[in-house]
């Protein structure tokens, strides 16, 4: 099969959108698929192309939100070389810029589009507004979103039954909506496969003592992550408990700034971004991952966690409740003291934090890319065989508009 995949984030740009696209993409290439790739071209206004031509990079101007670039929706010069690409399928990762012109090329040439619907914009509006208009943005990323999904992609994916709510409860879409957690490639990160000395070596840098227990948060660095839940409750942790704060984002002066506010900034490590190959050694020295984010449509950092035998401390949504069995792998909070009283648990219990070490391991395993791409060819299909041409005319036509 050839398969396009369009997106607005692709590595090097670190983000879950990122990482779940390239895992995608490598998880179809091992089953022998042709996979291409359009892209922002983050670094500068140019087209590069990449890959012996099959990752395309588009120019796109900054949205002043995070290093996002937006691309024009038609951008012509990308037009002859995806023609060439003879797609069976699209995929969009996006609702805008590089997601638009896909599907005016999924229109335009009759390619079957695919869409997973990622991003839960109603919470991430008060970047534009500012805090203004609030209500009457939400109501348009909520049209945009129908529309978008709804209405021209043949089918729709979604990370969550969190997503497949907000779309069936909420936006009231009619079509199938197909729940497909996102697959990891999860060997890289068992504990076993990273080097000791490495790690020994990174402790110590980030200056972590031997009898130190290590709870690790991974991510960006926002309002809408809710780090602030995590700063305030560390006062009233146990000192010999430091929390490792992996990413970077807007708000990493204001956390930092809040941390010596609170006279804990001894127990807080900032690393700043860290390459995502880097990743696996951060998960590897800590003790527990913990997340008070609620905004998230699939939580990809506490697998990848959990695959380094990490047991996970996280928000009780329903993004999370997927992966996360309560005292099972890890625990699930809804208050302070819940929060704090895991995390105490698992520090002062060695027998029970040894057993859910094991069971985060076990979960993280059915989530891997074998099982990701089946389920994602399984879609593309569908999409395939619903749009197939029903005579030789219509078949010649397809063969004429592609060129």
């Amino acid at each position: 099969m050839r398969i396009g995949i369009f997106t607005d984030t692709y590595p090097p740009y670190i983000n879950g959108v990122s990482t779940s696209i390239a895992s995608l993409e490598k998880a179809l290439r091992q089953k022998g698929h042709e996979v291409y790739i359009v892209t922002v071209n983050a670094d500068n206004l140019s087209y590069k192309y990449e890959n012996d031509d099959h990752i395309i990079r588009i120019p796109g101007i900054p949205t002043g939100i995070y290093d996002y670039r937006l691309t024009g929706i038609y951008p012509l010069r990308a037009i002859n070389k995806i023609k060439k690409w003879n797609l069976d399928v699209i995929h969009s990762h996006t609702e805008f810029g590089v997601g638009t012109f896909a599907r005016i090329l999924a229109k335009q040439f009759d390619i079957p589009l695919v869409h997973t619907y990622h991003t839960m914009y109603e919470d991430y509006v008060h970047y534009i507004t500012k805090g203004y208009f609030n209500k009457s943005s939400k109501k348009l990323a909520e049209y945009f979103t129908k529309f978008y999904c709804d209405r021209t992609a043949k089918e729709l994916i979604v990370p969550s039954k969190k997503t497949y709510d907000l779309f069936k409860e909420k936006y009231k879409v009619n079509k199938t909506v197909h729940i497909v957690p996102t697959g990891i490639d999860v060997e890289r990160f068992f504990k076993e496969k990273q080097n000791p000395k490495d790690l020994e070596l990174l402790k110590k840098d980030l200056k972590i003592k031997k009898d130190e227990f290590i709870i690790t948060y991974v991510g960006r660095l926002a309002q809408e992550k809710s780090i602030e839940f995590l700063l305030k409750n560390h006062t009233k942790l146990n000192k010999k408990i430091k929390l490792l704060i992996v990413g970077n984002g807007p708000d990493l002066e204001h956390f930092k700034k809040m941390s010596k506010d609170l006279k804990i900034d001894d127990r807080i490590i900032f690393t700043g971004a860290i390459p995502h190959y880097d990743i696996p050694a951060y998960y590897a020295i800590s003790n527990v991952f913990v997340t008070a984010s609620v905004t998230e449509t699939q939580g990809l950092t506490i697998i990848e966690a959990m695959a380094a035998s990490v047991p996970v401390v996280c928000s009780d949504d329903e993004a999370f409740r997927d992966a996360v069995v309560d005292d099972l792998n890890g625990f699930l909070f809804k208050k302070d003291k819940e929060y704090l009283n895991a995390i105490e648990l698992l520090y002062s219990n060695k027998e029970k934090y040894k057993k859910m070490c094991e069971q985060a391991r076990i979960t993280a395993e059915s989530h891997s890319l074998k099982y990701f791409a089946e389920q994602v060819l399984d879609v593309y299909e569908r999409a395939i065989n619903s749009t197939k041409p029903s005579t030789f005319m219509d078949r010649l036509k397809k063969i004429v508009k592609r060129g």
